[in-house]
């Protein structure tokens, strides 16, 4: 990246200019491209330090190896405070992607490779499924029938049903038990999760989401 521009160097004409790339680029003017003065500072223990010259605040954050950051533009006069913009940057940066991560659903696939599916195994599969549900992921169920297992097709179907009852309190049915070939599959979706003031009110069941890709379990 190139380094900030300093308006000291530049004509009157072009400050404006700079001022407002910087914006476009970053969303606040740091150090250089602040113009004004005075401004309101405050220091980067966020305790006020009353109104001063903007030459007076620059000298402040090169002497403590941090930036002059305008929080507040349009109040007069503006709002500065001494913070690391890097380091602020970079933690916004991790806001945003853990938001953007928390809002992706996925379709986890639980596989059952046999009817004859012990108690163990059940567990564990329900555990795997809890996981899932609590993350916000949808949870696809799928049973193989192999050889004569094909003519014990209701085992399958009990144990899709068995899982259903123990997770009803997190999920609801997307997709009923339905035989496709040799396996059977069964889709749940996790329940919206009820804030505090909408407690005991009567939720909505949520519209179809698009489509999601499917992530494999093993």
């Amino acid at each position: 990246m190139f380094p900030p521009i300093s308006v000291a160097f530049l004509p009157p004409s072009l400050w404006e200019f700079v001022g407002a790339l910087a914006i476009s680029q970053h969303g606040l003017r740091v150090n250089d491209q602040i113009r004004i003065t005075p401004i309101r500072l405050i220091n980067e223990n966020n305790e006020q330090v009353g109104i001063v010259a903007t030459l007076e605040a620059l000298r402040l954050a090169r002497e403590g190896g941090i930036d002059l950051v305008e929080v507040s533009p349009n109040e007069k006069p503006p709002v500065c405070r001494l913070m690391d913009y890097g380091k602020w940057k970079y933690r916004q940066r991790k806001k945003e992607q853990k938001a953007h991560a928390a809002h992706v659903t996925q379709l986890k696939e639980l596989r059952i490779k046999s009817v004859r599916i012990d108690d163990n195994d059940q567990q564990t599969r329900l555990n795997q499924a809890k996981a899932f549900l609590e993350e916000g992921h949808k949870v696809q169920f799928n049973i193989q029938f192999r050889g004569r297992e094909m003519a014990h097709v209701n085992l399958g179907r009990e144990i899709l049903e068995k899982f259903k009852a123990n997770l009803s309190d997190l999920a609801k049915v997307e997709r009923e038990p339905k035989l496709e070939g040799k396996r059977m599959i069964m889709i749940l979706f996790p329940k919206e999760k009820t804030s505090p003031a909408k407690a005991g009110a009567v939720a909505s069941a949520p519209a179809a989401a698009p489509e999601p890709a499917v992530a494999k379990a093993v």
